[in-house]
């Protein structure tokens, strides 16, 4: 029988060994790992990479300008404009069209790779657009235009062609898309900070009735205690990022009141069980002592338990704040808003340099309140 005991134990090894070999071999078939597919799309990566660490956070100002020049038509009917002979300017051959006739219109010096746009401005002030169009490297341009009758001069008056154009340079600014992403991080914070409240405000009561200490008296209060801690247990077991899916299907995607109620519901499950154990860990000492004075129920909890477990729930709920704001900018890919939503719009847009400015924000305003929320701890505990 002694014999047979250490083959029995080897007999486990190896079966246990085996389990865990196909344990592996299921994982892999599953998850199907392609390793050449990843050395292939390294280059793709990269520029992938790239955009993402160069977050378009700055921009150039520039300032708009437009010129114009008098096309009569036709000709004869009002007075010709003299083209500029340097700098910035365009010039139209022939300088005046009968009705109908092609004109060949220039730019020169707009600037390389400048955005221009064409456009007819008649004498009563109404404008036509012809086109829009780029310059080349050197800043200049060609477009063919047609006089049609109702460029036609009017009362002596010549009708304009018109190049409107930004000029190069300018003083650094933020960029649209820096406002944007500190607008939505404004709102993910701001969304944490009243789930985080609610969720405490909530939490609270809750966790009086779900601690074992408190409530744990008779038939009545195990019931009670038995049916919070199981609601508390339930609601725990779902993630926020399913609630948020939930309730983003109820009251609209891109919607910050989403996001809203899936942390709150969150923060009252965590809040609420945290509290609960902080609530049954106190003293027992001052609960006994007020209570053989013959001290009521609510005087005991107000006088010998909210003084021990004050510190412990502020703690708790300055951290949840601080976790509340990291899962944020996650629900918000599910269309709980915030910065989260604007990350995953960006990043399905392929316009990964705004991607990588929304990422820089999220990873400096949560390394902000992780500072800010250890420091308020420290001093709390």
């Amino acid at each position: 029988m002694t014999r047979l005991k250490p083959l029995a134990r080897s007999l486990l090894w190896l079966a246990l060994a085996f389990v865990v070999v196909f344990a592996y071999a299921l994982s892999i078939r599953v998850t199907q790992p392609d390793l050449k597919k990843l050395v292939t799309s390294a280059p793709k990566a990269m520029q992938i990479l790239r955009d993402l660490l160069r977050p378009d956070l700055v921009t150039r100002t520039s300032e708009t300008e437009t010129l114009s020049l008098a096309i009569p038509i036709p000709c004869g009917s009002a007075e010709l404009d003299v083209p500029l002979a340097a700098g910035p300017r365009i010039s139209a051959e022939p300088g005046c069209s009968a009705e109908r006739e092609q004109i060949v219109l220039r730019g020169f010096d707009l600037g390389a790779r400048t955005d221009v746009a064409i456009r007819w401005r008649r004498p009563d002030g109404r404008t036509q657009t012809v086109d829009r169009l780029t310059t080349s490297s050197d800043g200049s341009f060609e477009i063919t235009v047609e006089a049609r009758p109702i460029f036609a001069t009017l009362e002596g008056a010549a009708t304009l062609i018109e190049a409107e154009f930004n000029l190069p340079g300018g003083k650094l600014a933020l960029s649209t898309t820096l406002r944007q992403v500190i607008d939505a991080m404004f709102v993910t914070v701001f969304m944490a900070l009243l789930a985080t409240t609610l969720g405490t405000v909530l939490a609270v009561p809750m966790s009086f009735l779900a601690a074992s200490n408190i409530t744990r008296r008779g038939l009545f209060g195990a019931g009670i205690y038995y049916l919070v801690r199981s609601i508390l247990n339930v609601v725990r077991s779902y993630e926020p990022l399913v609630m948020a899916t939930v309730f983003a299907l109820i009251v609209g995607f891109d919607r910050p009141f989403a996001g809203l109620l899936a942390l709150t519901i969150a923060t009252i499950a965590s809040l609420g069980k945290m509290f609960s154990e902080s609530v049954e860990g106190i003293d027992p000492g001052p609960i006994e002592a007020l209570t053989a004075t013959g001290a009521n129920r609510v005087q005991v909890i107000l006088y010998a338990v909210v003084p021990q477990i004050v510190p412990d729930f502020l703690s708790f709920t300055i951290y949840h704040w601080d976790i509340n704001v990291r899962i944020s900018t996650i629900i918000g890919f599910v269309g709980g808003g915030g910065i989260g939503y604007y990350l995953s719009q960006r990043i399905n847009s392929f316009e990964y340099t705004k991607a990588g400015a929304a990422l820089l924000a999220i990873v400096i305003v949560v390394w902000w309140l992780d500072f800010l929320s250890a420091q308020v701890r420290k001093r709390l505990i």
